[in-house]
């Protein structure tokens, strides 16, 4: 039987100015297509009635897909938008804006939009389902914890808001949770050493928040939340414009959890109580074209706990119950302006006061960072000049012997100037280079060098290949890096005086797009590196589970993997999924070590579909580790050495209504999973925290018992995951646009 011509569709294809030749034309339920004439015109028969939709796809633009009625057969003008996914704009890499694709640096980027699929009160937890990246909790007390890139320790971690070296040393023990994800506009990541532009620190990576620009934001946007465990956040902001040239954004986040679960049996809180309140206030100006500056502030209050489920803050310091409580006061400011079109200057300043007690030890510390730098950009014929001179400034204060002497405090203070250079050269359109180098002064280390190399090669638009070397640097402070010295039984023991460590990288990246005939659009990302550290400091639980040493590495420490993402868009359907595979290890003589903390492997996953119609959506996210080695107390504790194989998984169910309002509901930790399970206890001797049943031999080694037939003390460092359960959130988002 013939088949008959139902109806012919008719129209034209453009941008909003030119016409596309070449764009496809498609018939889902009729697996048929056609392409678009040099006008920009096609058409295309419906074979039956069955026919509902058309898809209309062009490389660098969105699919736009068009219901269908027997009564709608000329379709007019069809304006495509172009992708902005393929435009992303990152600064990172350069220290400028430019074009993802374009960078020579591989950088990642991730939207509120990602963020909001699990929501979350800080950065800390929202960046949870990132390939390559873990959140570490170090403590199951106070929660403290940091963030892996790559299988590397935390304090390997660069992390910056609005390119501003804010958020360190001190910083960094608390600091992270203190980040709200309702005043961020996007996160971009590098993963691999970026010290040539970010100097010390920037050794395994660095995440750099940046903050709402007031000019785009919303004139109102509210983002509320609580769950089951009675945890409640709050993000309120909005926008106003103080005359023609300034704009300017405050924003206000809460977060209260104030009720104690113990759900292990252990009579102390499976997670820490906070109450937190931060206000940010952003101003923008332009002037001219050319000269344009910002200004943020921000304050931060946090008051948190955890320990013993009848601890009060009257008990605050004592050795009867046991708690650790921290207060934290925290002081951000963060500026730039532009003095032409070849200068910039930007500066900032942070002040964070902790006033802590671990059980009976008081730890007070304060820190300042002052941070200045000038930058300079020219462009001419193939080359792209960066240049910059910076200067940091660290006072830092505790009441330690790391800051005391026999004359009395002693504050640790140094400037630390570097000056950098770097140089973008294209060859035709395919081929960039890139050379850099920086040179740092440390007072007690001289100058330090930290080249970088790259290299891009466009295949076409959409298909490039990435290779990159560098080095990095880093100047180590035990007290501030390592909570686990305060806390428990543990000494701590400096074996000699550290020198600074520094690494050596290498890392290869493709990348590769897809447009498909039926509305697809598939990015592939792999990368493969290799990392090389020497004089690497890590802390050794093993040699004597009373203390934790420090010495440089005499040997060599690696970290080297594969990494995978595949990004994937429908129409509303998104995916973000990705796998790494690690190989971390020191050597030192013959003995070859796996450090703590670190897994093998690792996936992760966040989708979006519609469900319904485009008003609904559910959001599906997950992350999944395998095994790794975890630091117990001897031979004779009963704790499993490994971790299992883990997993966190949320849903999240939204609804949307007048494109301004979005109520959601869902599920976090889906599975119930917590480290506790599988194990006798999480934490060690928490009957008797303060180590008063504790019998000693002529070695000071502990002696097994009757009360202590393992030989333990207190101890809660063993922890790998977030110890807190499956609980339902409910929230509400609102945005009043300008």
């Amino acid at each position: 039987m013939t088949q008959q011509s139902w109806a012919q569709i008719t129209g034209r294809i453009t941008d909003g100015e030119q016409a596309i030749a070449g764009a496809t034309i498609y018939l889902p339920e009729e697996n048929k297509g056609t392409l678009s004439q040099l006008d920009g015109g096609f058409s295309i028969e419906l074979s039956s009635n069955r026919s509902r939709e058309l898809v209309v796809s062009y490389v660098g633009f969105l699919p736009k897909k068009i219901k269908l009625s027997s009564s709608k057969q000329k379709l007019g003008t069809l304006v495509l938008e172009a992708d902005t996914s393929l435009e992303e704009v990152i600064i990172s890499g350069n220290l400028k804006p430019v074009n993802r694709l374009e960078s020579t640096i591989p950088v990642e980027v991730y939207s509120p939009a990602f963020l909001q699929q699990n929501p979350s009160p800080n950065l800390f937890e929202g960046i949870q389902f990132i390939n390559g990246i873990r959140p570490q909790i170090n403590c199951s007390v106070c929660n403290t914890g940091d963030i892996h890139i790559n299988g590397l320790e935390g304090p390997y971690t660069f992390v910056l808001i609005d390119g501003m070296p804010i958020v360190s040393s001190l910083a960094s023990v608390y600091g992270l949770n203190g980040i709200p994800t309702g005043m961020i506009e996007k996160v971009e990541i590098i993963k691999g050493p970026a010290g040539t532009l970010y100097g010390s620190q920037a050794v395994g990576g660095l995440i750099n928040v940046i903050t709402k620009l007031p000019e785009y934001s919303p004139r109102f946007f509210s983002d509320i939340y609580g769950t089951s465990w009675q945890e409640f956040n709050a993000d309120l902001g909005f926008s106003a414009s103080l005359g023609e040239k300034v704009n300017s954004l405050t924003g206000i986040n809460g977060f209260v959890y104030d009720q104690p679960i113990d759900n292990n049996n252990d009579n102390f809180t499976d997670v820490t109580q906070q109450k937190r309140f931060s206000i940010f206030q952003k101003f923008a100006w332009q002037s001219t074209t050319e000269r344009k500056g910002s200004l943020a502030l921000r304050y931060l209050y946090e008051d948190r706990w955890g320990g013993e489920l009848d601890w009060t803050p009257e008990y605050r310091g004592g050795d009867e119950i046991y708690g650790e409580s921290i207060y934290t006061n925290r002081f951000e400011l963060i500026g730039q302006q532009t003095l032409s079109s070849a200068w910039e200057m930007q500066y900032s300043f942070t002040q964070h006061q902790q006033n802590s007690v671990y059980g009976d030890t008081f730890f007070e510390a304060d820190e300042k960072i002052g941070f200045l730098q000038a930058i300079w950009r020219k462009e001419k014929g193939k080359n792209n000049w960066l240049g910059g001179l910076s200067t940091r400034y660290n006072w830092y204060d505790d009441n330690t012997p790391a800051t005391q002497s026999e004359q009395g405090t002693r504050p640790n203070q140094y400037w630390l100037p570097g000056v950098f250079l770097e140089n973008e050269i294209s060859l035709k359109e395919q081929h960039k280079f890139l050379l850099g180098l920086r040179l740092d002064h440390h007072p007690n280390h001289g100058i330090i060098s930290t080249p970088r190399l790259g290299y891009k090669i466009n295949f076409d638009p959409q298909t490039l290949l990435r290779f990159n070397l560098g080095t990095g640097f880093r100047v180590v402070n035990i007290f501030t890096e390592d909570h686990a010295a305060l806390t428990g039984a543990r000494d701590l023991v400096i074996e000699e005086a550290l020198d600074p460590e520094q690494s050596y990288n290498v890392n290869i990246n493709f990348y590769k797009k897809l447009y498909t005939s039926s509305g697809w659009i598939l990015g592939f990302e792999t990368a493969a590196w290799h990392t090389q550290f020497s004089n690497q400091i890590l802390p050794d639980y093993d040699s004597n589970p009373n203390e934790i040493r420090y010495a440089n590495l005499d040997g060599r420490a690696v970290s080297q993997g594969l990494s995978a993402n595949l990004e994937a868009v429908f129409g509303a359907f998104r995916a973000n999924i990705g796998a790494s595979f690690l190989d971390v290890f020191t050597e030192e003589g013959n003995e070859k070590t796996r450090p703590v903390f670190t897994e093998k492997w690792s996936a992760t996953w966040a989708i979006s579909l519609p469900l319904f119609n485009e008003n609904t959506q559910l959001d599906y996210t997950g992350n999944l580790y395998g095994p790794m080695r975890l630091p117990l107390l001897g031979d004779r504790d009963p704790r499993a050495e490994y971790s299992p194989v883990w997993s966190l998984q949320n849903l999240k169910l939204s609804i949307v209504k007048d494109n301004n309002m979005r109520f959601f509901v869902g599920i976090k930790n889906l599975l119930n999973w917590t480290p506790a399970k599988n194990n006798p206890f999480l934490i060690a001797r928490a009957n008797d925290p303060f180590d008063r049943g504790l019998s000693y031999d002529a070695n000071g080694d502990i002696l097994p018992t009757d009360n202590n037939p393992n030989a333990l003390s207190f101890d809660p460092t063993y922890i790998y995951a977030p110890n807190q359960g499956r609980r339902f959130f409910i929230g509400l988002n609102y945005t009043l646009s300008q």
